[in-house]
């Protein structure tokens, strides 16, 4: 288990990077500035989930692994963007990668750990969602979790799927690896759907505006 929770962390921690580092190339950073936003994205959901279970100091600051798999991430795009641009929408798709699998880990590390079920799914939602919000917010940008489609809910979805499986006393890889298929096919399908939860409704202009404009231009984007 320990091996598992391992790989899927470096792998996690690399995809999330890699979504952090292309969203730091589209905004022209320098290579530093690409740097540590592959860090922070990669590695904010990790060490926010070792800091609540007590599992201190966090993986990400005590294996020098972390570290390598992040700036690894950052040079390949700094360098190769046009060729990681290539797949569809890289930051999407990406981004998905890394949430559903820093969830099933956060899940299954917060069971290991002795949290009960519900406090387990809801610590691996968290650790899902923390990179893309921390990239966000470097960025000056509203977290995805926060105004895009299914995002927290698909992470939510499989986590559940890993504490439904650690409850029934299936085995933890084939548990995990499903929990991580739940969440990324959401997370795409939402994407691809506009699936979304209802979005709230206010007459007050948006940030920014001196009218509803923006409220109607987004609501006009969403009508098929």
């Amino acid at each position: 288990m320990h091996t598992l929770l391992l790989i899927l962390g470096l792998t996690g921690t690399f995809v999330f990077a890699l979504s952090g580092a292309i969203a730091g190339v589209k905004r022209r950073l320098d290579l530093f500035g690409v740097l540590v936003l592959s860090f922070a994205a990669g590695n904010a959901g990790g060490v926010i989930r070792d800091l609540l279970i007590g599992a201190t100091p966090p993986a990400a600051i005590r294996d020098w692994r972390y570290l390598g798999v992040s700036v690894l991430a950052g040079v390949v795009t700094f360098w190769w963007s046009p060729l990681v641009d290539r797949i569809w929408s890289p930051v999407l798709v990406f981004d998905g990668a890394g949430l559903a699998l820093f969830t099933v880990s956060g899940a299954q590390k917060a069971l290991l750990y002795g949290l009960n079920p519900l406090m387990a799914a809801l610590l691996g939602m968290l650790t899902g969602i923390g990179g893309g919000m921390m990239r966000d917010l470097l960025l000056a940008e509203v977290p995805t979790v926060l105004r895009t489609d299914l995002y927290a809910v698909a992470a939510l979805a499989g986590a559940a799927v890993v504490v439904a499986g650690a409850g029934l006393h299936l085995p933890s890889a084939a548990v995990m690896i499903a929990g991580a298929l739940v969440c990324f096919s959401l997370r795409l399908g939402a994407i691809h759907y506009r699936w979304h939860l209802p979005i709230a409704r206010s007459s007050l202009p948006a940030a920014g505006t001196t009218d509803g404009s923006r409220e109607r231009k987004e609501d006009a984007s969403r009508r098929p």
